[in-house]
């Protein structure tokens, strides 16, 4: 499984690199990792959407999570991408505007890696 991670974190790459070094080196899944919104938008255009799943921070410089979200459900429909929305604050409304946008899951940081690998499974 392909999956498009998008975070400003740089630290982010490396972290996901550990917690899934198992997976990575059987195959099983295949990590992209872009910095804002316009770079995830760019690789998505190149790639003839071979990414399954994206993984966005909703908190980013430039374009937002949720402004992310939004482009995607509307521009990337076949077939339709599995968006899950990440953010260090589980506030309300941020949440409702994710559901709103389309969102298939809504994340706090820090991540529990073991509800997120539960979560792949179900994909895979």
């Amino acid at each position: 499984m392909k999956i498009l991670v998008v975070d400003d974190e740089k630290d982010m790459q490396l972290l996901f690199q550990q917690r899934f070094r198992k997976e990575i080196k059987h195959d099983e899944l295949n990590f992209m990792f872009a910095l804002s919104g316009e770079e995830a938008l760019n690789t998505l255009q190149t790639m003839d959407q071979e990414a399954v799943l994206i993984l966005s921070d909703i908190n980013m410089p430039g374009m937002s999570g949720l402004d992310l979200l939004d482009k995607i459900k509307n521009d990337f429909t076949n077939p339709p991408l599995v968006v899950m929305m990440i953010t260090a604050y589980g506030d309300d409304e941020n949440y409702q505007r994710a559901i709103q946008l389309g969102a298939d899951e809504f994340l706090t940081k820090p991540l529990d890696f073991k509800v997120l690998k539960e979560k792949l499974k179900t994909l895979m």
